[in-house]
């Protein structure tokens, strides 16, 4: 069977610049010898959101609409008009609908191959590259919450969460709020993270946030101690997604300490005790 060059592209919903964080959104397929140009689109934002809880939904809906759209357009015209020569590949395609600049929607570099059938090859970039986390919702069986519900039963009964209060830590290029902290020096941050998820992309994807959360505010490090408290999931077949989620906070760009959630009680009582001393 007769095979043909394609090239293609990713448009990667990029949220914070940044961090560089990223999660592919759509795919594009061009090949240029069949008058061929492809385009899927995700149409649902459920790992977005769980991994970017800010998303402006209703803006990133309507970006993908727009885009999508007017790639249909152009694929339809580039199918039917021999007087449509385009010389370029599936990124200059695709920038010429979307044209690189800051925004959230960026393409990727592009990749290329061979194909006897286009249409098929852009539904298996598709599958691979993005839809095979679609319609996983993020099942929280525990939330943070849970996670910190020990902690604040023990401190309640000594008589010190009154200590705990929310503070801002102010980076260069952004900030973070901690909901509980307490200073003697630098700020005491804590932070309960439930990686009770029904998914081992969804545990990383957690940690990986974190992360990026901490690399904005590398600049205020003498300021501030994270602490954060994890919460392992219920399923034993994702404690290796766990263990990795740990290891990617522990190596931040600001590394935190991190406590186990069977660890509570040694973490309460010395928190219990270090705010008593400090005062």
């Amino acid at each position: 069977m007769t095979k043909t060059a394609y090239t293609y592209t990713v448009l990667r919903y990029v949220h914070d610049t940044t961090t560089g964080e990223f999660i592919n959104a759509g795919v594009v397929v061009l090949a240029r010898d069949l008058r061929f140009l492809g385009v899927k689109m995700r149409h649902t934002h459920g790992r977005l959101s769980a991994m970017f809880p800010d998303l402006d939904r209703d803006a990133f809906r309507s970006s993908m609409r727009v885009i999508e759209r007017a790639l249909r357009d152009l694929a339809s015209k580039y199918a039917k008009d021999d007087l449509f020569s385009f010389e370029g590949d599936a990124l200059a395609m695709a920038r010429s609908v979307l044209p690189h600049d800051d925004s959230a929607l960026q393409w990727s570099p592009v990749g290329g191959g061979l194909t006897s059938d286009p249409a098929a090859t852009l539904d298996h970039l598709f599958e691979r590259l993005i839809a095979r986390y679609d319609g996983k919702p993020e099942r929280v069986k525990r939330t943070d919450e849970d996670v910190w519900r020990p902690i604040k039963e023990r401190l309640d009964r000594a008589g010190i969460s009154s200590q705990l209060r929310p503070t801002v830590i102010h980076g260069k290029v952004d900030e973070i709020k901690f909901e509980r902290a307490w200073k003697n020096g630098v700020w005491h941050c804590y932070e309960p993270l439930s990686f009770d998820l029904a998914d081992a992309e969804y545990i990383k994807d957690k940690a990986r946030r974190w992360s990026g959360f901490l690399s904005t505010v590398r600049d205020a490090a003498d300021q501030f101690k994270p602490i954060f408290i994890v919460g392992a999931p219920h399923d034993e077949k994702l404690m290796p997604a766990f263990e990795n989620a740990v290891e990617i906070l522990r190596n931040s760009p600001v590394p935190p300490e991190v406590f186990a959630e069977s660890d509570a009680d040694q973490l309460a009582a010395q928190m219990e005790a270090d705010i008593a001393s400090h005062g």
